[in-house]
Formats: C-alpha cells, sequence, structure tokens
C-alpha cells in the first residue's frame, strides 16, 4: 500500500557533486552537518567487495556550516564509512573499512580496535553504524560471495576497549541502525535482503531480531533498497531508499505513512534531522554510477551525489535515536 502522503523535493541544497555522499550527522552544538563520500568515480564501491578494497582512493569527510553553507572537508587514505560525534565536540568518532577509530582535530586518524579476523579483512570492510547511550559504537560489515564472508554486526565498548560479534548474520550490506526513545529496540537494516530488523536491546544485549519492514511486500519497486535511516521524536523511522529516489517514513508498527520523493536524484542514501529546531531533514545521495550503476542515469537525474535540505517545521522533529562516542 502506497504512502498516505508524498512531498517532492525539486532542488538540492547544494550541489557537492559526490559520488557516494553518506552518514549524514548533525552537531547541535556547532551548527555543523558532517558526511562523507567516495570521490573517485573509479572506485566501485560495491555492496559485495571481493578484488575492490584495494581500489580505494581518497575519502572526504565533509563538514558544512548550516547556518552559512561554508564546506570544509577533510581527505583520508583510509576509506571512512560512518561518524559519530565525541563529548565537548573534540573531533569525530568514525568506523574506517577496518574498525573503529577517532578523528583527531588536527585531522589525524587514531585506531581504537582492528577487529576483523585476518581471514575476513582483505573480503570485507565496515559500512553504517552508531553510538547507544551509553557510548558503545555499533556497526556492522559487508558480505563477500568469493570466498564467502558474512556481513556481521560488532560492538566496540570503549569504557574497556572489547570488541565482539554480537549478531554473526549472515547479512549481506549493513546499513541504517539506531535505537528508539526508550533504547528498548534497536532497528538495522540489511540493504540487500530489503528488510528492517527490531530487535529487543537491554544495554547492550541483543535478542529476538524479527522483521520490523519488508519494503517489497509493502509496494517498493525491486530494484531498489532500504539504505540508511534516522528516527524523528514520534518513533517514525525515515529509510532512505538506494535507487527509489525516496525516503519513506515507516510509523512505530512498520506502516508507511509518509514518502518523500526526489526527482532529480536516484540514489537517496541516508538522512538525519537537524537544524536549531531538529525540523529540518538533511538528505544524502550518490552519483548513479555508483557502486557499479549506470552512469548513463545522471542525465536523468542530474543532483544525484548533491546534498538536500527538507523543511518539515511544524510537521516532524527528530529524535535521540544515536548518541555520541564514549571518548
Amino acid at each position: 500500500m502506497a504512502p498516505s502522503r508524498s512531498i517532492v523535493i525539486e532542488r538540492p541544497l547544494l550541489h557537492t557533486n559526490c559520488t557516494l555522499g553518506e552518514g549524514p550527522l548533525y552537531d547541535p552544538r556547532t551548527s555543523m552537518l558532517h558526511f562523507v563520500d567516495i570521490e573517485q568515480r573509479k572506485v566501485e564501491l560495491c555492496f559485495y567487495l571481493h578484488d575492490v578494497l584495494d581500489q580505494y582512493h581518497i575519502l572526504q569527510v565533509h563538514h558544512l556550516n548550516t547556518n552559512t553553507l561554508e564546506l570544509k572537508s577533510e581527505q583520508f587514505e583510509h576509506p571512512i564509512t560512518c561518524l559519530a560525534l565525541r563529548p565537548n565536540a573534540q573531533g569525530l568518532a568514525c568506523t574506517t573499512s577496518d574498525g573503529f577509530a577517532l578523528i583527531e582535530p588536527d585531522s589525524t586518524l587514531r585506531y581504537l580496535c582492528k577487529p576483523l579476523p585476518p581471514d575476513h579483512s582483505p573480503y570485507t570492510r565496515f559500512n553504517d553504524g552508531a553510538c547507544d547511550s551509553k557510548g558503545r559504537f555499533v556497526a556492522g560489515t559487508i558480505c563477500s560471495r568469493d570466498p564467502s564472508v558474512p556481513g556481521q554486526l560488532y560492538m566496540f565498548d570503549p569504557a574497556n576497549g572489547s570488541c565482539a560479534v554480537i549478531d554473526q548474520g549472515p547479512f549481506t550490506d549493513s546499513n541504517g541502525l539506531g535505537w528508539n526513545a526508550d533504547e528498548s529496540t534497536m532497528y538495522f537494516t540489511d540493504s540487500l535482503v530489503n528488510r528492517i530488523y527490531a530487535y529487543d536491546y537491554n544495554d547492550g544485549n541483543l535478542s529476538n531480531r524479527r522483521v520490523f519492514v519488508d519494503p517489497i511486500s509493502q509496494g517498493q519497486p525491486e530494484g531498489s533498497f532500504p539504505d540508511g535511516l534516522c528516527i524523528d521524536k514520534e518513533g517514525g523511522i525515515w529509510s532512505a531508499r538506494w535507487g527509489g529516489s525516496k525516503i519513506i517514513r515507516y510509523s512505530k508498527d512498520g506502516t508507511e505513512d509518509l514518502e518523500l520523493v526526489f526527482p532529480t536524484a536516484l540514489n537517496v542514501t541516508a538522512c538525519c534531522f537537524g537544524g536549531p529546531n531538529e525540523d529540518q531533514l538533511y538528505v544524502t545521495t550518490a552519483h548513479c554510477g555508483a557502486c557499479g550503476g549506470d552512469a548513463a542515469r545522471q542525465t536523468q537525474h542530474p543532483d544525484s551525489g548533491n546534498l538536500f535540505m527538507v523543511d518539515l517545521s511544524g510537521q516532524f522533529r527528530g529524535g535521540q535515536w544515536r548518541y555520541s562516542f564514549a571518548i
């Protein structure tokens, strides 16, 4: 069943020309929006990564002043895949392809943990993740087909430096992850099987994984996939759809009740609330040629790779669905 309401967004906020814009993170202390991009269009950042990891070149972490729209960027040789705030605005925490790290204020990268087993690390990488209220970093990896390596969920606890697999999967492309308001439920996206899962969550312990949303059964088209997500103050889950030019809002029972449509952008990758009242939705997108896609479709969707902002004032506000890293 189609959502009961649609909002069409005709133009981007900023022409960022990302190849793979991902992981928007708003910091209310500084009014900065942070997000990442793999800038080399020759790099195939594929869902299945066999023989791809050595093709990475330069990754950019962008920092947008949302008041002035001034954009600054840092470049790293290590692929940075998702971001988290740190206390006192002292740089950022992140996952890289290899593990968990800190981006220091001087733009150096300091690793805290590289947990991938030696027989997995050549064929997989970390992808999306978020921190819970205790500052523990939960992040998922991506599968490989040949050799067979499953996507899995890891948790890094900076309180004691431990890191463990908390769900063996097998998952395909680990994506959008976050918690409901009382942190009793964790949501997690497995993109290529078109599922958003829910878990019971108890102070870092996962149980009772079940399907929260099956988008294809609800009418979303084959060939589009759930990507990043965020959660509003009412508990609604906003799920970006790669290849679908949309973000779908799901109510707490998993029903589609609103869609945001981006006619000029094909690959909508992730979203987050921000602004002084947490009622502006920032949306990252990817070039049509990213991840082995069809670059020729960029003519039809010329804003694929640009940054959007949707004014939802008077309608929705962001909730507390992810937290700062503990250190």
